[in-house]
């Protein structure tokens, strides 16, 4: 069967606004969108640009506005899109060509919460720094984020005040703030605790729907509240 897809495209280089294309592609029921852009760029149109890398839903690369809705192209089925499917670019980021944007603003947010181990201490046994399975299960689900970005994107919060430090920088804060090793809490919950951190947040849940590993990120970010309201002196 052939797909009618449509695809957002925009050339800095020779476009003053973005425009739709339509492009009639052999697909299977089974097949991506990613796999229908694939066969656009190596068939039909070599100028198409996109990102992505594994293309199994583990990198998170391939992040789009697909039929309305933020989702990862690598697992998104025709069977599910339908005959006729449209592709953007995700919103809220300055589009540098056609499907690819500037994330730039993204990892820096990520980066500003300290997404990573903090402990200088030595185990006793100088092997490792043991977690009881409860412990490890305390973050369990903000560990599953691979960064796509498609929960901070389809964040109206972040539409508005591209300063609000999104939904993905604080998973991945959430992830560290509640693990037993660590032991930067409390700066990182300085970090939430500014006026572009949690409070920013106002519950509308499109990043939980946007999210490809089902992270239930607003809960992730009503804890990390939580968390700063009972050190408040």
């Amino acid at each position: 069967m052939d797909v009618q897809l449509r695809i957002l495209r925009f050339d800095p280089e020779r476009d003053d606004l973005a425009h739709w294309e339509e492009y009639a592609v052999p697909a299977e029921p089974s097949d991506r969108v990613l796999d229908l852009l694939h066969h656009v760029k190596w068939y039909q149109d070599g100028t198409l640009t996109f990102r992505r890398s594994c293309a199994h839903g583990v990198c998170g690369s391939d992040a789009m506005l697909i039929n309305g809705r933020n989702r990862l192209a690598c697992e998104y089925l025709v069977k599910d899109a339908g005959r006729a499917i449209s592709v953007e670019p995700v919103p809220g980021s300055q589009v540098i060509k056609d499907l690819l944007v500037d994330l730039e603003g993204f990892w820096d947010k990520y980066r500003s919460v300290m997404p990573y181990l903090v402990n200088d201490e030595v185990p006793e046994d100088g092997k490792e720094r043991r977690q009881s399975p409860d412990e490890r299960e305390r973050f369990d689900d903000t560990s599953k984020c691979i960064l796509c970005g498609a929960c901070t994107t389809a964040c109206p919060s972040f539409w508005a005040n591209p300063d609000y430090v999104g939904p993905a920088a604080i998973v991945n804060a959430h992830r560290f703030i509640f693990d037993s090793r660590d032991h930067a809490t409390e700066e990182r919950l300085e970090i939430m605790a500014d006026a572009d951190g949690v409070w920013r947040c106002r519950t509308i849940f499109n990043c939980v729907e946007a999210c490809p590993r089902g992270i239930n990120i607003t809960r992730a970010i009503m804890e990390v509240t939580r968390q700063i309201e009972i050190r408040r002196p």
